[in-house]
């Protein structure tokens, strides 16, 4: 990630004399379509390649992995590539001319019918009544049958692609589909993280066992990535800290930095900052994501400044977020959005002072690429890949440490002239490292390597 700044970067906003700010698009790069070389030949580098993704729960506007999905499959298409998707509910959105194969499945999470009871018609499925089963004990079944139902889907497929590229299911299922056609995977961070912080987070002997057994298919995606030969993460935290706590060497990863969508996140002209004005993007009460820290940050921050905190989500009724809000007498200064629009969201960034991201742990962390994407100053603590993506383009403060976190406030409320030029430093180095575009290309490299090691080990089996 150490590519020089471009002369452009020296105005990270292009203004025009009607008073708008153009934004700086992305440009996939043709590439010649010749025939691949057969045998034991590497591939030619300059053959489009045809992809198929695996993604077995891909909401885009909520979660990492969803954004990943819809964001890397438009960047290989534009590209040049052809890319088909397998997902599970709910829908990807994907764009019309990427096909996406919708795998049906019980969908027993779904907000609108939660843990419903399946018909029998339903349970004369094996699958679905394995997925049924696994609820129905407190697991979290999905990324296991996902995978049996791709392989079930992929059945006599295989031939129609060069690649298979999973991301995060890491289902037993790879196994058999790696033998068929050259596999890999994406592991965004380490769930181990997630799985300690949530056992951690709750004292009832009772509910840590409820939290281990949601966590069970951690054992699997262990075994699972311990036999793929290449697995792709987004960060060099990710990279060390999975390779620790999934014992897989560290030679079998390529660190590929996700990409900020610029036709998204960009700065809005003509909105005023309010003063004082802090955004979170947060699940609320997910203990992974540090939102207690914050608010006893902007408790003790309201002692000396009259600041406000905007939460980008919806707490949980009478949850620990909210009676901790109503123990530190601040509920007339934080005001929950709930779920908005992307139009909306890029507004609230461009009416917000900064941005605090207090999580615990991120594998990569879009919430701060997404706020620098709009010029916003940020303020992160060290969790994970947070320093790799703000740099030296924000304040970082320890993890846990609602001290640190107020006095990173004042510094900005306090330095409004410091605190724009931060804004203008995080939206170049987005600009710079953070682009889908560089993503995909560094991603296909991945792809074409994996694919000569598979044809090596196919020629060595033969």
């Amino acid at each position: 990630m150490g590519e020089s700044l471009q002369a452009h970067e020296q105005c990270p906003f292009s203004h025009h004399s009607n008073g708008s700010f153009e934004k700086q698009g992305l440009c996939g790069q043709a590439l010649n379509r010749r025939p691949a070389k057969s045998g034991g030949m590497k591939e030619d580098r300059r053959v489009p390649l045809r992809i198929c993704l695996l993604s077995y729960r891909s909401n885009p506007h909520c979660g990492g992995q969803g954004v990943y999905l819809k964001n890397l499959s438009r960047a290989l298409r534009d590209q040049g590539h052809q890319v088909d998707v397998i997902s599970g509910p709910p829908d990807p959105l994907l764009d019309p001319d990427i096909r996406v194969h919708r795998l049906p499945c019980l969908d027993l999470y779904n907000p609108a019918d939660p843990f419903r009871i399946p018909s029998l018609r339903e349970l004369s499925d094996p699958i679905n009544l394995m997925e049924w089963m696994g609820v129905s004990t407190m697991g979290f079944p999905e990324p296991f049958t996902f995978g049996l139902r791709a392989r079930q889907f992929l059945r006599g497929k295989f031939h129609r692609y060069d690649i298979i590229h999973d991301n995060q299911s890491l289902s037993y299922s790879l196994w058999t589909i790696g033998k068929f056609a050259p596999t890999l995977a994406t592991i965004h961070h380490p769930i181990t993280v997630d799985r300690k912080l949530a056992v951690q987070a709750v004292k009832a002997p009772w509910n840590k066992v409820k939290q281990m057994r949601w966590y069970s298919f951690v054992g699997m995606q262990k075994r699972v990535s311990r036999r793929l030969q290449k697995i792709i993460t987004v960060s060099e935290s990710a990279k060390r800290d999975i390779s620790r706590d999934f014992r897989v060497p560290l030679e079998k990863f390529k660190v590929v930095p996700n990409g900020i969508d610029s036709e998204l996140f960009y700065p809005v002209p003509g909105v005023e900052r309010e003063k004082n004005r802090i955004i979170v993007t947060n699940s609320a009460d997910t203990p992974l994501k540090g939102l207690i820290y914050l608010l006893r940050a902007v408790e003790e921050v309201s002692r000396t400044h009259d600041v406000s905190l905007t939460v980008v989500g919806t707490p949980q009724k009478d949850g620990s977020v909210v009676r901790l809000i109503r123990a530190l007498g601040i509920g007339g200064r934080v005001t929950f959005t709930g779920r908005i629009d992307h139009g909306e969201f890029v507004k609230q960034y461009a009416r917000v002072t900064m941005a605090v991201v207090p999580s615990l742990y991120e594998g990569f962390g879009l919430p701060a690429g997404e706020a620098m994407a709009c010029a916003v100053p940020v303020i992160s603590t060290t969790g994970g890949a947070l320093p790799e993506v703000v740099g030296d383009a924000g304040l970082l403060v320890p993890t846990a440490d609602a001290a640190a976190l107020a006095a990173a406030i004042k510094v900005l409320l306090d330095n409004p002239q410091r605190a724009e030029a931060m804004g203008e430093a995080g939206f170049r180095r987005v600009r710079r490292l953070f682009t889908w575009e560089r993503a995909a290309k560094i991603t296909v490299e991945t792809y074409r390597e994996t694919i000569d090691d598979y044809r090596r080990l196919q020629q060595t089996a033969h």
